[in-house]
């Protein structure tokens, strides 16, 4: 049995009425209520086949929604669907892998002093190796020049050059080689490592700075984290709808590429094309229901200069500033609200 109730809202209480009464066996079996594509409302204790694939609620004896099932998805928002996913399993793991290395950093270094000393001592340690490498490069360059020597003693004399002395300065030949390989190597080594720590020591001031000038809290520590990342955490769900029409309009000012996505959930430009283009997307996290988040991911061409964008100074400075952004795009909405309001 089913009763349909036309576009006209205030019919519906009168037909749930209308079931209570006339039917109230059936109803205290089970209820649907749901609307087609016509905007044709619908109450009944089954769902013909050719309705399931409408959103619909199911409701107790006192017309409360008890439970509901959103309407299928078509192929293309089933795709949509995975692809936000996958994007905010990527997002989810870079913040749970800047988490766990600032974690680490804090749990490491006590103060700033202390990883500053750690800088100098490695440094120290790597140039002491360099000394080694550069020490031994000479000694087989003198070692070398002492056998061309003798090989050309042997020419100026008319003798044959020995073929052992011809196979020992092909041989410290190659061991000179490689002792310009070792020490290119350790230049790159040595260079990484100096830009891991500076990055780290930035890092460990921006996790450990107060206002005072003094270690913050954890919880201060976590909101400089959320800016580096381009994480905004929302205070609840009304600031979260605002923060996400305001993170729109971010993407749309400072993408280079034009539109793609635009849901609910993710607003994403379209995929770079050019070494120089950055492409962004935000997306809303839900780990936490009472807090929500908003996260920001810098995209850019998979190709060599496409990389070094999005590590350079550019990118970043995008991403740190999302944050802020929101901030100060709320904070304008509410003294405009204030103002309205004669606060």
């Amino acid at each position: 049995m089913s009763v349909r109730s036309g576009k006209l809202v205030w019919l519906l209480p009168l037909a749930v009425a209308y079931w209570l009464v006339a039917a109230p066996a059936a109803y205290a079996k089970k209820m649907y209520r749901w609307v087609d594509e016509n905007g044709n409302v619908y109450f009944s204790d089954q769902v013909p086949p050719d309705q399931v694939k409408h959103k619909r609620e199911t409701l107790n004896q006192d017309a409360r929604i008890l439970d509901s099932v959103d309407k299928a998805k078509s192929a293309e928002e089933l795709a949509q669907q995975q692809r936000l996913q996958s994007l905010r399993r990527e997002q989810n793991k870079l913040i749970e892998k800047q988490a766990a290395s600032d974690k680490v950093l804090l749990a490491t270094y006590r103060t700033l002093d202390d990883i500053n000393r750690a800088f100098e001592n490695k440094m120290a340690l790597m140039d002491g190796k360099q000394r080694v490498l550069e020490g031994n490069k000479q000694r087989l360059e003198q070692q070398l020049l002492q056998q061309q020597q003798q090989a050309a003693e042997n020419e100026r004399n008319g003798r044959t050059i020995p073929e052992k002395l011809i196979a020992d300065i092909a041989s410290t030949e190659q061991q000179i080689k490689q002792a310009d390989l070792d020490l290119q190597r350790h230049a790159v080594d040595r260079q990484a490592a100096e830009k891991e720590f500076r990055a780290d020591i930035a890092r460990f001031e921006i996790l450990t700075r107060s206002e005072s000038g003094g270690v913050n809290d954890a919880a201060n520590a976590a909101v400089h984290s959320n800016d580096e990342l381009g994480l905004f955490s929302c205070e609840n769900t009304e600031i979260c709808e605002n923060a996400w029409a305001i993170a729109g309009q971010f993407v749309r000012e400072f993408a280079t590429t034009g539109p793609d996505v635009d849901t609910e959930l993710l607003i994403m430009s379209a995929p770079p094309i050019n070494d120089n283009d950055i492409g962004l997307s935000v997306s809303r996290l839900g780990q936490e229901p009472d807090k929500p988040q908003i996260f920001l991911d810098v995209r850019c061409k998979n190709s060599t200069v496409g990389k070094e964008l999005c590590a350079s100074d550019r990118a970043q400075t995008i991403r740190k500033n999302f944050v802020g952004y929101i901030q100060l795009r709320l904070s304008t909405q509410q003294q405009g609200a204030d103002t309205l309001i004669g606060k």
